[in-house]
């Protein structure tokens, strides 16, 4: 088994678009691989972790794992076997599937710690999740808890294609000394975008 990371993108209902910066780390970096659903807009929980499963199993080394809205709470589903293949998740902007009804087949949201360092990214003004809950999740997950300000549902909707603080905190899950397969050389990482599991982080920049 490899050392190397392997990035794990899973997007969430409806799927990441182009220019989605999700979109954009599956398609440049080398070690990142995207999750396909067969039924993107009629989610089921079942069908949805098993394809998340599938995928982080196949991969031949360490997972990390960078999520979005529906993505996010798919993952919390996610069976222990394929969970301990995972050393991080990135989690942002998760969806509140209690408010709708299409997402009613993930609720109620797993609330129990997560075997392996999480960063939860919220938006004071999401749509699709209040921040109490995202804080919420945060808590319950034992995830490390980044607050945006007036970010929306971080996509590219709100401005949030290239993404620099998102790719820094994912390398800082990944690991300041770690090279992804393909030669990626690690990235510096701002002092603000490493937050503390001691603490809750409020960024006021909602696309940096």
């Amino acid at each position: 088994m490899s050392d190397s990371i392997h990035i794990v993108v899973v997007p969430g209902w409806r799927d990441s678009g182009p220019g989605h910066w999700q979109s954009l780390w599956a398609e440049r970096l080398p070690a990142a691989v995207r999750v396909e659903q067969d039924d993107w807009i009629t989610p089921s929980r079942q069908a949805w972790t098993e394809s998340i499963a599938r995928t982080v199993l196949a991969q031949p080394g360490p997972v990390v794992v960078a999520a979005h809205s529906l993505g996010c709470i798919a993952v919390s589903h996610l069976p222990d076997e394929a969970a301990a293949r995972i050393t991080g998740a990135l989690l942002v902007a998760p969806a509140d599937p209690e408010r709708r009804a299409a997402l009613a087949d993930f609720a109620p949201v797993p609330y129990q710690p997560l075997p392996y360092r999480s960063v939860l990214v919220a938006s004071s003004n999401d749509p699709y999740c209040p921040i109490r809950l995202a804080g919420a999740y945060a808590r319950a997950w034992g995830s490390e808890f980044v607050r945006l300000q007036n970010a929306g549902h971080i996509n590219i909707e709100s401005g949030h294609g290239e993404w620099p603080l998102g790719l820094a905190l994912l390398q800082s899950l990944a690991g300041d000394a770690a090279r992804f397969p393909g030669g990626t050389e690690p990235m510096a990482v701002p002092a603000n975008a490493a937050p503390s599991s001691s603490r809750f982080v409020s960024l006021g920049s909602s696309s940096s």
